[in-house]
């Protein structure tokens, strides 16, 4: 496919439009609950509190995931200040990362072919999904970043011997386990496992040759063991218990048990969510591998779609505990194989998905420009001023001009560049949307703004019976939480060395509880409340003079 430019330069150019419309108003709404908001308080307190092996949640220490992605929200905060641009800019960075690995790891698979490689990244890089891992800060966009690396370093090492990338293949899943744990194993296994399972020989990576076991491979694993284990090591050292409530607790509990974290999903789950959440490109996979006669698929992208995406889509499938960016790691996959699906289309048949997919794209804007009728209309719980319909009916205006007014005649560009209008749009559009509407997405900061407009900042804030790190977050100090009954605020307190944990946590239930409430409503505070007290609480309310209801919250004082 030829191309004004080289590929390569069309694909930084596309990082770079694609990183302009992720960092537009990045910082613009504050952390969402709970993912966000538990990340973005965790980094601020170990930046705070300077203790870098214990990450601590609201006071107490947070043993949930290892700490690599709270020391890379750290550093973030550190380096861009203590606001929502130093939590974010971090993970958007990763998914321009995970993009260039994509287009690495096509020209690895189509054999240097650099335009279906450039296709692939763009395929990647305006899926739903990888857009919504980049503003939803969590572990999953770093590990799927860690988890690339890690498979490029084995493949490229396979395809061309350099030791260099056995050591990327060895750091890339050190720093995975530090991550998530052994969930990071998934993608680079499958990666070499799709690569090389029953592919013959002269078709494989690196024309079949094999690759000597060398030092280098135990230099490799002594790597991995330095950086995965290192901080699970020292933990385990400082205190035993940890071996149990980690490795069982948070690995064999999550995966088996729905009600450990309260995340049960059906089994179905992820075959709904992963193609609605990657379409419309989900439709052409589907629909093309459909029609594509398994026996004239070369058996390397038969293994990429076995491998890369419905292996790991049935392991995560079987898990009692699902999250959506839980299988962020099979969409590169998904991109590879939409690509080689769509290049053995002829032009007339390219050119059908042309109009269907824009059209898609259209109409999608479209429904962004009425958004602010049908909220006034249907009730939807937002609230939306009629500029928002401005950026995306721009959209609409853009994408009709460039492809009418383009006289590109092969349709993949076309298509591509349509696609890459949309999705910086849509970016754009969403944006106003997550700002004026925080208190309906889980935000704090219209509450943490009322607080400061009022001059209460100087007050004890109090929750009741919700986990709200996005407040302490806004705030920037710890409020105290009030327990009462909500499995959600259980804690671990059993790694505090003493109990000066009451300090940011009571248990409303326990008898010693009562001391220290009545002590903290002597001093003024701010109280908060998500619905209504229970009706044996009310006597709470005796102390507050004052009261404001915000969304689904009530602010006291």
């Amino acid at each position: 496919m030829p191309l004004p430019m080289t590929s390569r330069r069309w694909l930084w150019l596309f990082l770079l439009v694609l990183g302009g419309a992720f960092a537009w108003q990045l910082g613009s709404w504050g952390p969402l609950e709970s993912s966000e908001a538990r990340y973005s308080e965790i980094g601020r307190e170990m930046l705070t509190g300077r203790d870098w092996l214990h990450p601590r949640l609201l006071g107490i220490q947070h043993f949930h995931k290892p700490p690599l992605t709270y020391w890379v929200t750290a550093a973030g905060l550190g380096l861009f200040g203590v606001n929502m641009v130093g939590v974010r800019l971090l993970p958007v960075l990763a998914v321009l990362l995970q993009v260039g690995l994509v287009y690495a790891l096509g020209l690895l698979l189509f054999g240097n072919d650099r335009a279906r490689a450039l296709a692939a990244a763009v395929i990647y890089g305006t899926l739903p999904v990888v857009l919504i891992s980049a503003l939803n800060v969590t572990t999953d966009v770093y590990l799927a970043t860690l988890e690339l690396a890690a498979a490029y370093g084995i493949l490229r090492y396979y395809h061309d011997g350099g030791q260099r990338w056995l050591y990327l293949f060895w750091l890339g899943l050190g720093l995975a386990f530090l991550t998530k744990g052994p969930v990071g194993f998934v993608l680079p296994l499958m990666a070499v496992a799709g690569a090389y399972f029953r592919v013959p020989a002269a078709e494989r990576l690196g024309g079949g040759a094999r690759r000597p076991f060398t030092v280098h491979h135990v230099l490799g694993l002594a790597l991995f063991v330095l950086v995965g284990l290192s901080w699970y090591l020292y933990l385990m050292a400082e205190n035993p218990a940890f071996v149990r409530y980690f490795l069982y607790e948070h690995t064999v509990e999550r995966f088996a048990n729905a009600a450990t974290f309260n995340r049960s999903k059906p089994w179905w789950f992820y075959v709904l969510l992963a193609p609605a959440t990657s379409l419309p490109w989900a439709v052409a996979l589907v629909v093309r591998a459909a029609r594509t006669p398994w026996a004239t698929v070369p058996r390397l992208w038969r293994n990429v779609l076995i491998f890369w995406v419905l292996v790991p889509l049935l392991f995560f499938s079987l898990s009692k505990s699902k999250l959506l960016l839980y299988v962020l790691p099979i969409f590169p996959g998904v991109a590879l194989l939409t690509t080689y699906y769509l290049g053995r289309c002829t032009e007339a048949v390219l050119h059908r998905w042309y109009v269907g997919i824009v059209g898609f794209f259209g109409l999608l804007l479209g429904i962004l420009c009425l958004l602010p009728i049908f909220a006034a209309v249907f009730e939807l719980g937002l609230e939306l001023h009629p500029l928002v319909s401005l950026w995306p009916a721009i959209g609409v205006v853009t994408l009709v001009l460039t492809l009418s007014i383009w006289n590109q005649v092969r349709i993949a560009p076309r298509l591509l560049v349509g696609t890459v209008i949309f999705t910086v749009f849509l970016l754009i559009s969403a944006k106003p949307i997550m700002q004026q509407n925080e208190l309906a997405f889980n935000g704090s900061r219209p509450l943490a703004e009322f607080i400061t407009s009022q001059g209460l900042q100087t007050r004890p804030v109090v929750v009741y019976d919700q986990l709200l790190p996005s407040l302490a977050f806004e705030l920037g100090t710890l409020p105290v939480f009030l327990n009462d009954g909500n499995t959600s605020l259980n804690r671990e307190t059993q790694f505090e060395p003493g109990t000066s944990w009451h300090r940011y946590l009571l248990y409303l239930n326990q008898p010693e509880a009562e001391a220290p409430l009545r002590q903290l409503l002597a001093q003024q505070p701010v109280l908060l409340v998500k619905g209504e007290l229970k009706p044996e609480r009310q006597w709470l309310l005796q102390s507050f003079t004052h009261q404001e209801k915000l969304g689904k919250w009530v602010v006291y004082w």
